[in-house]
C-alpha cells in the first residue's frame, strides 16, 4: 500500500477536558435560562459563551461582606 491509498489522520495534541476549560452541571431556575436565551439570541452567542462572560465577570468585580 502506498501512502496514497490510505486516509492519514493526525492526532489531536490535547485530550478532552484538556482545553484549559471543564464541564460541570448546574442547577437554575426556569426564569433564569429563559433570560439567558433570550440575551444570547439578541447578542448573537451561545448560551454558554454568555454564561462564562456572565461568570468571568462577576469573578473579577465581586465583594465579601459579613
Amino acid at each position: 500500500m502506498t501512502n496514497q491509498e490510505k486516509i492519514m489522520i493526525p492526532k489531536k495534541s490535547s485530550l478532552k477536558g484538556e482545553d484549559g476549560y471543564k464541564t460541570f452541571s448546574i442547577r437554575i431556575k426556569d426564569e433564569t435560562v429563559q433570560s439567558l436565551d433570550e440575551i444570547a439570541g439578541q447578542a448573537h452567542r451561545s448560551r454558554n459563551e454568555l454564561i462564562n462572560l456572565f461568570l468571568e465577570f462577576a469573578v473579577g468585580h465581586y465583594e465579601i461582606v459579613e
